[in-house]
């Protein structure tokens, strides 16, 4: 993962509509970039409805939430449609960005290893500056957690 402190370089993504979406567009607010493996899989569904249910709270605190996996952009559509998602999803077919924020890596799953996109979150400052990174997190959780960790930077 990238350090606490790192300050980020700009990227450019599409989200589910087709429309680049820059890191730098956020500037001036806190972001949560959170990374997850596959759209409309068990645990994905999980923590994406958990930054759905929870959007509210982030919306209050002036939080932008991007979740980014490499799924097409067709499949981040039905994604955001089909859960009523109210943040962008973006894709990153070339897992370029992915890769920067070193959130590929080998997994294993049934004792099998394989390269795969890892579930991490980075808490990113005003100013584009990491400022909370969490590995290997709880799809389940991983809203809630965050949430904690933004009531305790304040």
């Amino acid at each position: 993962m990238l350090e606490v402190g790192t300050k980020v370089k700009d990227f450019m993504l599409k989200d589910s509509l087709g429309n680049e979406t820059r890191l730098s567009d956020y500037l001036g607010k806190k972001i949560v970039l959170y990374f997850y493996p596959k759209n409309n899989t068990p645990g994905c569904n999980s923590q994406a409805c958990g930054f759905r249910d929870n959007f509210n709270e982030y919306e209050n605190e002036d939080v932008v939430v991007l979740g980014i996996s490499k799924d097409d952009i067709g499949s981040h559509l039905n994604f955001k449609n089909k859960f009523n998602l109210p943040f962008k999803t973006l894709s990153d077919e070339s897992l370029e960005v992915i890769k920067y924020f070193e959130a590929y890596g080998e997994k294993s799953m049934f004792g099998k290893k394989y390269m795969g996109i890892l579930r991490i979150t980075y808490i990113i400052d005003e100013n584009g500056i990491i400022i909370y990174t969490m590995p290997k997190v709880s799809a389940k959780d991983n809203a809630k957690d965050v949430l904690k960790v933004l009531k305790k930077l304040k």
